[in-house]
């Protein structure tokens, strides 16, 4: 597994290379963001506790099996600890694959593994979770989120956006990196929610898959998103 610290409150954990998730520092301890793949939950819980700080939370930015696939694994190693996901991919986690009414109807597309963990937090567009502020980004699934943290000014967009072979629009992927096109559930609301990512500005762009923007960040989201169109 890689570390890498992005800013003074965040780490980045990488494995197989190309698959992240993230540990942000908080004054009562360490929220996680997703929990990558399968088999990911002692890499995780290792890289916490050489923080010394207590792994309060998780938070996810949606419910594909690349994001999940260790909460169960981490829910039963640390009883009782709080799992937060965005009200709207609540029901992907739940394996409900119908959309509203006003929504795209196109078909919800990814891996979804069975999950026995239930959230005990519900994340709304807008809110503040800790230090972070929860940002709706669908396209990529339904009910996408994002996390900025209005500390550093610091985006983790989950797979809103990816940065394999550049910074992309997700459905709008670099060659090098097709299979998060294949996946995405709606490319028009994800360049969307990348406009409306924008409006952050930025200042680094931290992603699900591929290595932080930790330069001129927001002009390069603004050249993605010109891509996409």
């Amino acid at each position: 597994m890689k570390q890498v610290e992005i800013t003074a409150e965040i780490i980045q954990l990488t494995r197989l290379g190309l698959v992240n998730c993230y540990l942000v520092r908080e004054d009562d301890g360490v929220t996680l963001i997703d929990t990558m793949i399968s088999g990911s939950a002692g890499v995780i819980l290792d890289a916490a506790q050489a923080l010394n700080r207590r792994l309060r939370r998780i938070a996810l930015t949606h419910v594909h099996g690349d994001h999940v696939g260790s909460l169960d694994g981490l829910a039963n190693a640390l009883a009782g600890i709080e799992v937060a996901v965005g009200r709207r991919e609540s029901r992907l986690l739940q394996r409900d694959f119908q959309t509203e009414p006003d929504e795209p109807h196109r078909k919800i597309r990814g891996s979804f593994p069975r999950v026995k963990t239930i959230p005990s937090v519900l994340l709304n567009d807008g809110e503040m979770y800790g230090s972070l502020r929860v940002v709706a980004s669908p396209g990529h699934t339904p009910g996408h989120i994002a996390f900025f943290d209005v500390r550093s000014g610091t985006l983790i967009a989950g797979d809103a956006l990816v940065t394999v072979g550049g910074l992309r629009v997700s459905g709008d992927a670099s060659a090098a990196f097709p299979i998060i096109n294949w996946a995405t559930w709606h490319k028009p609301t994800a360049v969307a929610s990348a406009r409306r990512l924008l409006e952050l500005q930025p200042k680094t762009i931290a992603v699900g898959h591929g290595k932080p923007i930790t330069q001129n960040a927001s002009a390069a989201l603004q050249r993605a998103i010109r891509h996409a169109e």
